[in-house]
């Protein structure tokens, strides 16, 4: 298991041309220094339907899925082109990362600009550089434009170090898979390691009610239909967290007593949950959409070895409001061993959080995305300091970016003045 100290946090996030974020920043700068202030371990994005929340999550599926699978999979995935550039742009779709692979590190800087061409899509520029001191440009040790460029190898790339050509065998592939793969580039690796180990969840309570052949799995999908399994690898590896898990469930669950798994005669599991007083369990298929949503999240709030990046959309679906406070406090604790990203748009949810780790959404009169970090706007640090919780301060209007109902945030507060 990872040293949780050693976890690495991404700083910012800058997108253009991609779909409803045309030039979208989750960036925030000191007034005074103009440094990046980092994003939060845990961020929350906030804002109405329609407000650009799930194309923001699917910047960090896209990219994972480049480097998991590859950039034409995923493009073809999304309607290519036609449908991924932001209407009315020109140019390249393009990803700004910031992040440091420990607390103290350089700030590494990756850049991705991808274009397409007769004959489908291509990497444009690819970079990957950091910055030894707090001003001036990143130093760019990686950099790569349709499919040739240099990069530096070793632990510590510098200036004076030999750089070394590359060409790429497609102009699709991404210069930091390739070359991440091999042990001479230890600062590309970590970067590939960093994406490919990102969770981005699509959790159903439909999903996890499957009976998935047997056999224990670590980590659930994406989408939790494999629920049973994990509930087996933790029982047979890690029966004090699962212990922890159904500790947890319960106190949220009344009466729920007991969470098993059991084999069937064709190889497969089923999982069966008992309530008290009842001395049979029964099936998940008719245990309640909140019980199986709450398993599965805390399954992944509790992961033995949890992965570096967990993306949660809109946890508040299928739950009862009053165990959103929890969750998000949940939520909160877990960040101390991975990131955490979640989008809602509850102010049940909201409520457990701090300024720093709340940005509010909202689309300009354009209709693209922009987003705002709470403890930016003001008034709102006194209103928490003096007891308010942002979920009510979002409702009761505060939050300037307009009102939760509209989709237009801002235009009443007058941002584009």
């Amino acid at each position: 298991m990872e040293n949780p100290l050693n976890v690495p946090r991404l700083e910012s996030l800058t997108v253009k041309n991609y779909r409803a974020l045309q030039d979208f920043r989750l960036k925030d700068l000191d007034s005074e220094s103009r440094q990046v202030n980092p994003i939060s371990p845990f961020t929350v994005l906030l804002g109405p339907n329609g407000s650009g929340k799930s194309t923001v999550f699917d910047v960090f599926a896209f990219l994972s899925e480049c480097f998991t699978e590859n950039l034409r999979r995923a493009w073809d995935r999304r309607g290519r082109f036609r449908e991924l550039r932001s209407r009315g742009a020109t140019g390249p779709i393009e990803f700004t990362l910031q992040y440091r692979e420990r607390p103290g590190d350089p700030r590494i800087t990756y850049h991705l600009a991808i274009d397409e061409s007769l004959h489908g899509p291509f990497i444009a520029r690819e970079s990957l550089g950091w910055k030894r001191s707090s001003y001036g440009k990143p130093f760019l040790f990686l950099d790569f434009r349709n499919g040739e460029g240099t990069v530096i190898s070793g632990e510590s790339p510098e200036v004076r170090d030999e750089r070394i050509d590359e060409r790429l065998s497609d102009p699709d592939a991404l210069a930091v898979n390739a070359l991440g793969q091999l042990g001479n580039n230890p600062r590309v690796n970590a970067l590939r390691s960093f994406i490919t180990g990102w969770y981005l969840s699509y959790i159903s309570a439909d999903s996890t009610r499957t009976i998935p052949e047997s056999g224990p799995r670590e980590r659930l999908s994406h989408t939790g239909d494999n629920l049973p399994n994990v509930i087996q690898y933790l029982r047979e590896q890690h029966p004090v967290r699962l212990r922890e898990i159904l500790k947890r469930l319960s106190e949220r669950v009344p009466k729920l007593d007991e969470v098993q798994v059991e084999e069937t005669i064709d190889g497969r599991l089923v999982l069966q949950i008992r309530d008290a007083p009842f001395e049979r369990p029964i099936l998940a298929k008719f245990a309640s959409d909140g019980t199986l949503k709450m398993l599965a999240y805390l399954t992944v709030l509790h992961d033995p070895d949890p992965p570096k990046l967990i993306g949660i959309e809109e946890p508040e679906n299928q739950l009862h409001p009053r165990l959103l406070l929890e969750l998000a406090e949940e939520c909160q604790l877990a960040s101390e061993k991975t990131q955490f990203m979640v989008t809602t748009h509850s102010p049940e949810f909201v409520d457990g959080l701090e300024p720093e780790e709340l940005w509010v959404l909202y689309r300009d009169l354009q209709g693209y995305t922009h987003a705002r970090r709470a403890s930016n706007m003001p008034g709102i640090k006194e209103f928490r300091d003096h007891g308010a919780l942002l979920g009510d301060l979002w409702m009761e209007g505060h939050l300037d970016a307009g009102d939760p109902l509209k989709n237009a945030g801002g235009l009443t507060q007058g941002f584009f003045r």
